[in-house]
Order: structure tokens, then C-alpha cells, then sequence
């Protein structure tokens, strides 16, 4: 792999070589059986001719893109204690919560702060367990969903029918958090703070829930579960869930760096999970889809299309999303909730866009692949984005490659295999593939 601008040439398996220029992501698959290293010149005319349009398109997706979602934490507090959750300890004990004129100002400036744009802002009610504030939070949902679209992340211990019943009704994106499809697995990594876990009431929800276009489930991948993947793909496939991600641990605090598994074994069981996917999506009527891969092969094939911020350099973070913390604090990512240090201001104060333009929100956009080592030679530089900035401060450095580089590099790989083998309509979600116009095509 190199930095000379132009196509780079490398190997992605024994049957695939790729021709790919890393600043844009144009890209072409060709079979290694046809010898050197050589495009045809065909293709090269359309490289010449799409090249400085691509770059275009690529920098504004990496700079211009506004901010379009909202996180908003209406607690700090949790009734889990998840060994690898991002959130301190003590804040998840003792943390504050909003009341309901708290939150109800909090929708109020984010609804002042998209008016008159053309797209709904999406406001996900996320933090440490946000159903332990969900009667304030139906109440926004009620008054706001007609300028807004909302989600809930919930490890759903305290989910009802009836909240299930309400967050359907309104249309709300709902992520249930499970890590395994047993009970003895997950529990180990989703444990409630009465020392039990929340599989029982994450598979109940998930029964609620059954045929809901809106569902997804989160799994953290540690070293309990991580070859366990393909076996949560079934279990959540025959519940009839659409779509899951399969996320890797986020290493924000310390004791969750012993929960990390192998780049290579979270790989090899990432792929497995995917194949076990595509192939019940293609046996039965009904599909799954795993988001996080999903997004890799949209970051290929649609750059300007993913969905996920996490994986483009600048990430999202204080750009594209921002996160409202219980006591209004704005920070660019939930993942900086332990670092004072990078609030932009408080939202009960100020103004979302006093926070857009401060300083540690500007730091967090600087953060660049080119000014990383490694990254900025990487020919996936602008696939993979290396996440996560928040966890790289606190190792040290912000600075560093990620956490997962040869796991992200692994995946990759493995997206532009099932690209060439013409699997992407098993991979996507069928709206997602609807929406799309073929740009060039050689």
C-alpha cells in the first residue's frame, strides 16, 4: 500500500486483486488469473473522467455534511453494569436526570435549530438507560414527533408492552441491546445491576416487537461472545429482527480493554456471522442484515451513502452528531461523557450552534487519517476512518490508529470479495438498495 496519488494495486484474496485510488474510492475488481497488474484502458478512461468529480463528492462528505442528529441522554443513571459500558461508574450511580422542562427545552432549541430545513433531524434517547426517564421522554415524543424522528436505545429491563405498543404507534427506531442468543452467554457482558442480565426481557421485547421495520438489535462483540456471532444471527433471524450490528467493544475506560478480542478471531467470526446472514436471507422470505458491514460495503460502493459516522475521518462526532448529556452538557460523542474537558457548552445556556463552532468540537473534526501514522498510507483510509477518537484520547493519544485497525482492515477486504462475487443484494437492506442510482459503472 502506498501514498503516491493515483490507483493502488493490492491482492484482497487468491482469486481478487484490487485497483483502488484511496483519496476518492474509485475502485475496480480484477481476477488474478489475468496476470501483471494492468487496467484496461477502458476503465482508465473512466477513472481519468470521474476522478476530479469523486474527489469533490468525497471532500464535501468529509467536511460540508451538517449536522443531522441529535443524541440526547435524559439520564446519567443505569440499572445495568455492562463490564465494558463508555460511561463512568460513578456517573451511572450517582448521575443526574432532566426533568421534564429540562428536556422539553433541550427539543425545543434543536427544533429552533432545524427550522426551516428540509429534512427531520433525527433525536435518539440513548445514555445509560433512558427508559429509566421514559415518561418524560413519551411526553417529547408526543409534542415533538411531527418536527422530529425519534429513537430509543434501551437494554429494555424496564420495556412494558404498552411502551412498545407507543414507541410503534409514533414510529420511533427502537435498538434492543443483546450480545448472545443464550442467556449464559449474554448475561455475562449485559449484566443488570442486581447481578442477573437482561436477556429474559431483551427476548421479550423482541417477541413485541416481531415484523417491526424499525428494530435493530446492538450486540458488543467482546471476548464472551465473539464466537458466538453466527449463532446470535439465527437466533435473532428466526425472531424476525431486520437488522443487527455487531459492534466492537468501544475501550473509552479501562476495564473494558480485557474484554477486547482478537482482530483476527472477531474477523474470521464477523465474516461467518455475515455469510449466515446472506445465506438465511436468500433461503427465506424473510432478510437480516448486519448494519456495521452493511455500512463498510456502502463506504465502497456508495461512499456518500453510509449511515454510520463512525467509520469516515473526521467521524461524525461534533459534525454531523452531537450528544446532549443529562445535565445539558453538549459533547461532540457520547464516548466523551468522562471528559469534561470536551464539552462545547450547555444546551440549557447556549445554543447548538455555540457549541458547532467551539473548540473542542473543532477538535474532534481535525482529527484526521492524514495526520495519523499509518492511516494516512492506508488505501482504506477513507473506508474505514479509524475510529474511534474518544478511545484513542483515552489511551493516550487521540492521534493513533484504531483500536481494531487489523480487524477493520481484515473486513474490508472481505466486503470487496463479496462485491466482486455480486453478493450485495443479499447485504443491504432492500430500501436502502431501492434508493440507489448507478453513477459510473465500467
Amino acid at each position: 500500500m502506498n501514498n503516491t496519488r493515483g490507483i493502488s494495486f493490492s491482492n484482497i484474496d487468491t482469486e481478487w486483486k484490487l485497483a483502488l485510488d484511496p483519496e476518492n474510492v474509485f475502485w475496480g475488481l480484477l481476477p488474478r488469473n489475468n496476470g501483471e497488474f494492468m487496467l484496461p484502458d477502458d476503465l482508465i478512461k473512466l477513472y481519468n473522467k470521474e476522478r476530479e468529480h469523486l474527489d469533490t463528492e468525497m471532500k464535501n462528505f468529509r467536511f460540508n455534511e451538517p449536522l443531522n442528529c441529535v443524541y440526547i441522554d435524559p439520564t446519567d443513571r443505569c440499572n445495568a453494569n455492562c463490564p465494558y459500558c463508555y460511561i463512568p461508574a460513578k456517573i451511572r450511580r450517582h448521575g443526574t436526570q432532566m426533568t421534564w422542562e429540562q428536556l422539553d427545552m433541550t427539543l425545543s432549541k434543536i427544533a429552533e435549530h432545524f427550522n426551516g430545513m428540509k429534512k427531520k433531524p433525527v433525536i435518539v434517547f440513548h445514555a445509560a438507560e433512558p427508559l429509566l426517564a421514559k415518561d418524560i421522554i413519551f411526553e417529547g415524543i408526543k409534542k415533538y414527533h411531527n418536527k422530529m424522528l425519534f429513537g430509543i436505545q434501551t437494554n429494555a429491563l424496564l420495556l412494558e408492552k404498552k411502551d412498545a405498543a407507543f414507541m410503534m404507534k409514533y414510529r420511533v427506531g427502537v435498538g434492543i441491546s443483546l450480545d448472545a442468543a443464550t442467556a449464559a452467554v449474554n448475561n455475562r457482558s449485559r449484566v443488570s445491576v442486581k447481578g442477573e442480565g437482561n436477556f429474559k426481557k431483551a427476548v421479550q421485547a423482541l417477541d413485541w416487537f416481531k415484523g417491526y421495520e424499525g428494530l435493530n438489535v446492538i450486540a458488543t462483540v467482546t471476548k464472551y461472545n465473539v464466537n458466538k456471532l453466527s449463532e446470535l444471527v439465527k437466533f435473532l433471524h428466526k425472531k424476525k429482527v431486520p437488522c443487527m450490528l455487531l459492534n466492537p467493544v468501544r475501550l473509552t475506560q479501562k476495564r473494558s480493554w480485557s474484554l477486547k478480542p482478537d482482530d483476527m478471531v472477531f474477523a474470521k467470526n464477523m465474516m461467518k456471522a455475515v455469510e449466515t446472514a446472506m445465506e438465511l436471507s436468500q433461503k427465506t422470505k424473510h432478510q437480516i442484515v448486519i448494519g456495521n458491514f452493511a455500512n463498510v460495503i456502502l463506504a465502497i460502493i456508495a461512499p456518500t451513502a453510509r449511515r454510520m459516522m463512525c467509520d469516515i475521518s473526521p467521524c461524525g462526532g461534533g459534525r454531523t452528531f452531537l450528544t446532549v448529556t443529562a445535565d445539558g452538557e453538549m459533547v461532540p460523542c457520547g464516548e466523551f461523557i468522562g471528559f469534561k474537558e470536551f464539552s462545547g457548552g450547555n444546551i440549557f445556556k447556549t445554543s447548538i450552534d455555540t457549541a458547532m463552532k467551539s473548540k473542542p468540537f473543532k477538535q474532534i473534526r481535525e482529527r484526521m487519517v492524514e495526520k495519523i501514522e499509518e492511516c494516512d498510507t492506508c488505501d482504506f483510509r477513507h473506508i474505514c476512518g479509524s475510529p474511534c477518537p474518544a478511545e484513542m484520547h483515552a489511551r493516550g493519544n487521540m492521534y493513533q490508529k484504531a483500536a481494531f485497525c487489523e480487524f477493520y482492515k481484515e473486513i474490508i477486504k472481505q466486503a470487496f470479495r463479496m462485491i466482486a462475487e455480486d453478493k450485495v443484494q443479499y447485504l443491504l437492506r432492500k430500501d436502502s438498495l431501492s434508493q440507489m442510482a448507478m453513477e459510473y459503472q465500467y
